[in-house]
């Protein structure tokens, strides 16, 4: 080994060992965990120790809940939580809505049999039956013919109101849409068209022996038929002759002479309720009516935002949801409730945030209500969508700024690359959006926080379409761990049909 070898050596040497030395030093200090008492790190920990201390119930589910947000995707949840936590003049970015407090949660991936992006019919189909199906059809498999009966008959898939009322179970449906729209009408409806829902639009398909979803609603054929159902719609009830009892100018849509409503409270003469606005929704009595039908408007009810303006009165969807659980729970083998938020889906289509998420605190509402009338122990609660929109929450705004507001960033409004102002909540397509390259409207001097302001969009188009994100489903109550990871939107069926042991059940009943 030559000198200079054996000098690099020892220098080696040396560094190794002062290396050492280092980090036996560096060892014997202990670190400080200074992010303890941090209130983001504290309020996490929370919830942490909230997890690791829940226990499954693995009992038989009495009753089950199924919310459904029409439109309600992650993004718009995230606006909502926000815009309710604003409202309430409390931090909005940390605010939780009651659903998010739920124990279980899972995402949902929404594809439609024959689409890449869903309607409302094939997802609350997939939702109620355990099947993919088409987009604008409803109660029928995947392999059913677009507004063709014939083609349709045999396809039928049962729904769980079918199942619920074959099995002694009692079974309702609450939407702010029409009662025969595409959501609540998945709990009972088959048709090879969701706009089927009076039989004037049904045309010569009515000779291939199909019927319309209002007469399938009011004739429904399993056990004693379905016990409440709160909404709109109230036109596919009534016929061409009789002038609406809100809109006197108005009348019904049937061409086959039929009064529905008459015909339920003929079905249900000793317990059966109707009624068409506040006052008569307020009268129906849960401890003697066993039967109620209540349909608030000709079409979709009101926005929540509109609806103390409307002159024949609605009630609210926690009013509804609580009035149907009341009536419901009468049945000492439980119920199935869906609850739409419905009018959440109009005002995205709409490109209206403000009535999205106005109609989403409405929902969120509902959920706090129910959770305080149910047993948890015996009642399985269930939060979702049935598809996302293409609102998004954009730019990179300050943490007090207004959800519905400018983009401002350290207080100062941020400018797109047009020079132009841009708000924080905007749409990838709809009314917003401008035709024949018009240039994007100047927002410095307009009052984006209005309730009819129109959001811009990126894609003109007469009205917003859904999305195919994934959206979120939350759940609590017996069975609710079964919700986690990434599932298909039947998944919340077979959740519900175990919950219940449905199955089970109606193999013994088919026996008796």
């Amino acid at each position: 080994m030559t000198l200079l070898s054996h000098h690099r050596m020892i220098r080696f040497v040396s560094l190794a060992a002062l290396c050492c030395a280092s980090s036996l030093s560096a060892r014997a200090e202990d670190a400080t965990f200074v992010q303890g008492e941090n209130p983001y790190y504290k309020s996490n920990k929370a919830q942490l120790d909230k997890v690791l201390a829940q226990v499954p119930n693995v009992k038989q589910a009495k009753n089950v809940i199924l919310f459904v947000g029409d439109g309600y995707g992650v993004a718009t949840m995230t606006a909502a939580r926000i815009f309710e936590g604003q409202s309430r003049g409390v931090d909005g970015p940390s605010n939780k809505l009651a659903h998010e407090s739920f124990p279980y949660s899972a995402i949902s991936r929404t594809y439609a049999h024959d689409s890449l992006v869903t309607d409302s019919a094939p997802s609350a189909v997939a939702m109620t039956t355990g099947v993919k199906s088409n987009n604008n059809m409803l109660g029928l498999s995947g392999d059913a013919v677009w507004k063709d009966c014939e083609k349709s008959k045999g396809k039928e898939v049962t729904t769980i109101g079918e199942i619920a009322k074959s099995i002694g179970m009692s079974v309702g449906a609450v939407s702010t849409a029409r009662i025969t729209d595409a959501t609540p009408a998945a709990v009972y409806a088959h048709s090879a068209h969701r706009s089927w829902e009076n039989d004037a639009v049904l045309g010569d398909q009515a000779k291939a022996g199909c019927t319309d979803i209002a007469n399938q609603l009011v004739t429904f054929k399993y056990g004693d038929g379905l016990d409440v159902m709160f909404g709109g719609g109230r036109q596919n009830f009534l016929p061409e002759t009789m002038a609406d009892p809100e809109y006197p100018d108005k009348k019904g849509l049937r061409k086959d002479g039929r009064d529905l409503t008459a015909e339920w409270l003929k079905r249900y003469s000793n317990s059966g309720a109707y009624a068409w606005n506040q006052e008569g929704f307020d009268k129906i009595d849960p401890k003697t009516v066993t039967h109620a039908l209540a349909l608030f408007e000709r079409d979709n009810m009101q926005f929540e935002a509109d609806r103390p303006k409307d002159k024949g009165g609605e009630p609210a969807l926690a009013d509804m949801a609580t009035k149907a659980i009341d009536i419901l729970s009468q049945n000492k083998e439980g119920y199935f409730l869906m609850v739409e938020g419905g009018r959440i889906d109009h005002g995205s289509h709409n490109n209206n945030a403000y009535r999205t998420l106005t109609d989403a605190v409405a929902m969120d509402k509902a959920v706090k209500a129910v959770l305080a009338k149910v047993n948890l122990d015996e009642t399985l609660v269930i939060v979702t969508a049935d598809h996302d929109h293409t609102l998004t929450i954009t730019g990179y705004p300050d943490r007090d700024s207004n959800i519905l507001g400018l983009v401002k960033e350290r207080g100062k409004i941020a400018l797109a690359d047009d020079g132009k102002p841009y708000s924080i909540i905007g749409y990838g397509n709809g009314p917003g959006g401008k035709k024949d390259g018009a240039p994007r409207a100047d927002l410095t001097n307009a009052d984006v926080t209005d309730p009819d302001f129109v959001q811009q969009a990126l894609v003109p188009l007469s009205s917003e379409t859904h999305a195919g994100q994934d959206v979120a489903i939350f759940a609590t109550g017996p069975w609710a761990h079964l919700f986690q990871g990434i599932v298909d939107e039947n998944y919340t069926f077979l959740v519900i049909d175990y919950a219940l042991k449905a199955n089970e059940r109606l193999a013994a009943h088919a026996k008796k």
